[in-house]
């Protein structure tokens, strides 16, 4: 039988929990852990014989005092340890979230995100809340947004619904890079609009003009469900692996997809791997998700799935 003092102990007790709980999940994870997470698929699409190590950086997210330039130089300086062939960035680059000391003005965290390097190149796509935090874009209806063109200023290329044929060893492969899917949705508050995304998938593969594979950059992993089989690999992020996950499970996980698109590997038509990230949106708080930087490497040559 539960007695009157046990239940006020086990009251005491789960808050005890929650207080120590919430005050990791702010004051450490999201602030002094960082990871690699490693996967290794094996898409039907990609030759076994052509090795590519691929860096995946998702939802810097920069802002003091949760993502302080220090830190980003700190993500940049283990990102360029790992050697990969190739950087992606995946978006969301801008604050997002209010309880912050300083914005970060996008000419400095572009300046340190600069300082990537990889034989074939540092590339980039946009996230909703680079598109969010635009007002002008926003009424306008259009881009650039100005975390474009930081980025552009800084040499390192954004794609728009495009796409770029790279070559590693002597073989082709193409890097296409989707328009946001949720760019336009505040614009709801300046005038009407029936569009909601910046993408469009059908014209970013008809600028692949060969049968090399691909390679997709989507911000929003949403999409992985229409990309067609054309496609080898795509790579996301935006979800922040729920942020918080206790046991499996997340509050923050859209309905939409539920966990099958939360975060990790999936095989659908084409293999998709989703990043946890490395910043926060909405709270600053992160629990059971550590920030990570996310390291693919694809064909035969490479490490197994740590």
């Amino acid at each position: 039988m539960i007695t009157r003092r046990r239940l006020i102990r086990s009251f005491g007790g789960l808050s005890a929990l929650g207080v120590s709980t919430a005050a990791y999940g702010v004051g450490i994870e999201p602030v002094l852990r960082l990871g690699v997470t490693r996967y290794h698929p094996t898409p039907r699409q990609w030759p076994a014989d052509l090795p590519l190590k691929i860096a995946v950086i998702a939802d810097v997210h920069a802002c003091d005092p949760w993502m302080s330039l220090e830190r980003i130089e700190a993500i940049v300086d283990r990102t360029n340890g790992l050697d990969a062939d190739l950087i992606v960035l995946l978006g969301d680059y801008v604050a997002g979230l209010h309880q912050v000391t300083r914005i970060i003005p996008a000419n400095e965290w572009a300046r340190v995100l600069a300082g990537l390097k990889a034989p074939l190149g540092v590339h980039a796509v946009m996230g909703n809340h680079d598109y969010w935090v635009d007002r002008a874009v926003q009424q306008a209806g259009y881009g650039p947004t100005v975390a474009h063109r930081a980025l552009e200023a800084a040499g390192i290329p954004v794609y728009e619904n495009d796409a770029v044929r790279l070559t590693k060893d002597g073989r082709p492969f193409w890097l296409a890079g989707l328009g946001d899917q949720l760019a336009f949705l505040p614009a709801r508050r300046f005038r009407r609009t029936g569009r909601v995304g910046a993408d469009d998938l059908t014209a970013t593969l008809a600028k692949v003009t060969d049968d090399a594979p691909i390679i997709l950059l989507a911000h929003e992993p949403n999409i992985a469900p229409r990309v067609p089989a054309r496609v080898a690999l795509q790579l996301s992020g935006h979800t922040h692996g729920g942020q918080v996950r206790l046991l499996g499970w997340s509050p923050a996980v859209p309905r939409q997809h539920g966990l099958r698109l939360a975060y990790g590997h999936v095989r659908l038509k084409c293999d998709v791997i989703i990043s946890g990230g490395l910043g926060c949106s909405i709270m600053p708080l992160r629990v059971g998700v550590p920030p990570e930087i996310v390291e693919v490497t694809l064909g035969r040559t490479g490490p197994a799935v740590a």
